[in-house]
C-alpha cells in the first residue's frame, strides 16, 4: 500500500454519516427556504391590504 491509498480509506460508518449530515443539511435549506418565501409573501399580502383597494381603482 501506497501513502496515498491509506489516506483515502473511509469506513461504512462514516459514509453513513455523511449521508444522514447531507440529509440533515437539505432539510434545514428546505426549512429555511420555505420561511423566506412565507416572509416575502407576508409583506406582500400585508402591503396590498395597506394600500386598500384604491390601488385597483385609478386610470391608467
Amino acid at each position: 500500500m501506497t501513502e496515498n491509498q491509506s489516506a483515502v480509506m473511509v469506513t461504512p460508518a462514516e459514509t453513513a454519516a455523511a449521508e444522514a449530515l447531507k440529509r440533515v443539511r437539505r432539510r434545514r435549506s428546505l426549512a429555511l427556504a420555505g420561511a423566506l418565501a412565507l416572509f416575502a409573501l407576508t409583506f406582500y399580502v400585508l402591503t396590498i391590504v395597506k394600500l386598500g383597494p384604491a390601488l385597483f381603482d385609478r386610470g391608467l
